[in-house]
């Protein structure tokens, strides 16, 4: 039997030690020491601007213009004012009024109704009949608001409401002289006594009529009675009346009438008609309203 020992390996076992080759001198490397980095320096703010000047450097561009053109234009305007302030024409200069002026004169107030001077009504006059033929109806117009009721024409009139009436008919523009037929309280604000009897609504019809010479035509007119009697109808009284006067540099000649009624309120009511000479066709209408006004 063979002796272990002597199969022993051919290299260095594990456990010998490593033998220790010194490098040559042409193997041998120098260390080059790595320069150190510069320390940093502290960063520090700048100190914020402060005043109106540091300020003003943080405005856009275009506002700086806008502002500067704007201020220029001012300048310019101002300096045409003084340049031109005293080239004034002497004669302007004398035709200025004086700066301690009298007062300008109060402008002289419109007639009322009761300075209106009107002819004597009649106590009893029939109402002239008018040649032509009267417009076709188209019903009745109740106005709850005057508590009267009356014929209602057909085209060309065309009824509507009209301040200060409850309900007008009107032809062509509203402008005097007007063509009209319309509803509304007897007119004014004074209290009105009770009528009693056939004068006293005589007489309110009359100031009815003094308020349609100073609304319905223009200054200068005058008046003619055509008509004063009862309503066929009720109580009151009916006044028809021709109203003379100038429009447009020529005379004219209007037909109308003034209806007084009962209706139970506080004072009567009014029905006004009114139509000038263009529009004389409709004067037979006028007979129609009088044989049909009444109290609702």
């Amino acid at each position: 039997m063979a002796d272990p020992g002597e199969h022993r390996p051919t290299y260095d076992a594990p456990t010998m030690p490593f033998r220790q080759v010194a490098p040559s001198d042409s193997e041998q490397t120098t260390k080059i020491p790595r320069p150190s980095a510069p320390r940093p320096l502290p960063t520090r703010m700048p100190p914020p601007r402060q005043g109106l000047l540091a300020r003003l450097g943080d405005i856009p561009i275009k506002v700086v213009y806008l502002v500067a053109a704007i201020v220029a234009t001012v300048l310019a305007v101002l300096l045409v004012f003084l340049v031109f302030s005293g080239d004034v024409p002497k004669q302007a200069q004398q035709d200025r009024p004086s700066q301690i002026a009298t007062a300008p004169a109060t402008p002289a107030p419109k007639p009322s109704a009761a300075s209106i001077a009107l002819p004597a009504v009649p106590e009893s006059m029939k109402l002239a009949t008018l040649p032509g033929k009267a417009t076709a109806t188209a019903g009745v117009i109740a106005d709850s608001a005057t508590g009267l009721t009356y014929p209602r024409f057909a085209k060309p009139w065309q009824a509507r409401s009209y301040p200060p009436y409850s309900v007008a008919q009107r032809i062509g523009k509203v402008a005097i002289p007007y063509t009209v037929i319309a509803s509304a309280m007897v007119p004014g604000n004074e209290a009105i006594k009770k009528p009693s009897k056939d004068a006293d609504y005589r007489a309110i019809a009359a100031r009815a009529v003094r308020w349609t010479m100073r609304t319905q035509y223009p200054a200068g007119a005058t008046l003619a009675w055509t008509g004063s009697q009862k309503l066929a109808a009720g109580k009151g009284w009916l006044l028809g009346y021709k109203v003379t006067f100038t429009s447009g540099g020529a005379q004219h000649v209007a037909q109308a009438l003034i209806a007084v009624v009962e209706v139970g309120k506080t004072k009567p009511a009014m029905l006004l008609a009114s139509i000038p000479d263009p529009n004389k066709s409709h004067w037979p209408d006028l007979a129609v309203l009088a044989a049909g006004v009444r109290a609702l």
